[in-house]
């Protein structure tokens, strides 16, 4: 037979209803689990929850001198055409990709800027020269017309 008390609280827990008899369930606090640690570690146990990860080993910086980047690139661009890795042969040379696409741009830059400053002065040459051959048929057709016009 059924408790006169559970069918109550059965009828009401379907309508909805709260009766006095019913507890409330309670949540635990957001920090409890720190204060769990902070109680463990007091009471000199190490909670297992607590994984330690190792920090990242940060090596100190290395400057190389514009040869040395040039004889790692010809290193790395030789390993590269003997059938290695990119990933393999800068690991090998002891940089990393990074600095490896770095130094490979630093190294065309100066190379194009010499291009560049070749061609402007090609242009600056053929410049004064059309400048010249310009200002000789000038004086050539000015001379011709005062010919003409009988003022010379």
């Amino acid at each position: 037979m059924v408790d006169p008390e559970q069918a109550e609280s059965v009828e009401a827990a379907a309508k909805g209803v709260a009766t006095p008899g019913d507890k409330k369930k309670t949540r635990r606090p957001r920090n409890a689990k720190a204060e769990t640690r902070e109680t463990a570690r007091k009471n000199g146990a190490t909670p297992s929850i607590e994984v330690k990860t190792p920090q990242p080993v940060r090596l100190a910086r290395k400057v190389y001198s514009a040869e040395q980047r040039a004889q790692k690139l010809s290193q790395i661009e030789k390993l590269i055409s003997g059938g290695a890795t990119l990933r393999s042969a800068v690991e090998q040379a002891g940089t990393s990709e990074q600095t490896y696409y770095q130094w490979k741009k630093k190294a065309a830059a100066p190379a194009q800027a010499g291009d560049d400053l070749k061609d402007l002065l090609a242009l600056e040459e053929e410049n004064k020269r059309l400048r010249n051959l310009l200002a000789g048929r000038l004086r050539k057709e000015n001379a011709e017309l005062k010919k003409r016009l009988g003022l010379q």
